[in-house]
């Protein structure tokens, strides 16, 4: 996916999943490598986040929607490093997305089209290996059993993910 179509991708999941988002509160921060920076609303609903498209996407699909993987921010809810992915399609119910980091391996729980991790502490280790790595690779299957599998380029992480730490006042 190239970076004007995360862009636009990202603009419309702001407006469309963030809680009170609107396309025009949203601001870019910055381009990081292959990482994006935004933040959304003020106050106690501020929103920092920021967001990758797989540079390597396979699977035996014939459609498929934009894949890509958002970290989070939201300290009006004390909430900080959520992190999602988003498959471009509905995953088989009731199962995990493996993520791998450079040989450390996550499991997801999947819920429609997005894999979540269990819990803050997973949230946290994840991030944390993110910074860390060079490369992420995501597994899932799709509804309908095709199995797809994601590379996400970590370059860059680092430097957007304290653009949105230092937007929303995280450290």
């Amino acid at each position: 996916m190239s970076m004007r179509r995360l862009l636009i991708s990202l603009t419309f999941f702001a407006a469309l999943v963030l809680p009170g988002a609107s396309v025009s509160a949203q601001s870019f921060l910055a381009n990081s490598g292959d990482w994006s920076a935004f933040k959304d609303g003020a106050g106690a609903s501020l929103t920092c986040y920021i967001a990758s498209a797989p540079i390597k996407e396979t699977g035996n699909y014939q459609k498929r929607g934009d894949a890509l993987v958002l970290v989070t921010h939201r300290p009006g809810e004390k909430s900080r490093d959520v992190v999602e992915f988003r498959a471009g399609y509905t995953y088989r119910k009731d199962s995990e997305v493996l993520v791998n980091i450079d040989g450390q391996v996550y499991k997801l729980f999947t819920d429609k089209e997005a894999a979540w991790a269990k819990d803050s502490k997973t949230d946290r280790s994840l991030t944390r290996a993110m910074i860390r790595g060079r490369s992420m690779v995501v597994t899932g299957f799709s509804s309908r059993g095709t199995k797809t599998v994601d590379t996400y380029s970590l370059k860059g992480f680092t430097a957007a993910y304290r653009t949105i730490g230092k937007a929303c006042g995280v450290k």
